[in-house]
């Protein structure tokens, strides 16, 4: 596989990771969050989740528009991710934002590292 072919499908796997996460990461807050209450709805992590989505939609679209800047957006990307991941996973009963932020800072963290 070429250089050239190996980054586009990079990309494309990366950009499938931040929309799959921002929609879970969004969908979970605005559901599951709010609807559980308690530390589900503490400020950090809520403002927390609701900036993993941002970030994941934003990297994604820094992707699709070929920004220079995406390296850079994927990763700080991958960190909120990964930082989001944790928080959720101590929250608890969050598994599947568990997985997909966990899933996009990998994806974010091999995008921000390879060169075109």
């Amino acid at each position: 596989m070429n250089p050239s072919t190996q980054f586009i499908g990079t990309m494309q796997a990366c950009i499938k990771a931040c929309c799959h996460c921002h929609k879970v990461c969004l969908q979970t807050a605005m559901n599951h969050c709010l609807e559980a209450g308690g530390k589900h709805v503490e400020a950090e992590h809520f403002r927390l989740m609701m900036n993993c989505a941002e970030i994941c939609q934003t990297s994604a679209n820094f992707q699709l528009s070929s920004s220079h800047f995406h390296r850079q957006v994927c990763n700080v990307c991958a960190e909120i991710c990964e930082a989001c991941a944790i928080d959720c996973e101590t929250v608890g009963g969050m598994d599947e934002c568990v997985e997909a932020c966990r899933a996009c800072a990998e994806s974010c963290r091999l995008m921000a590292g390879v060169q075109h």
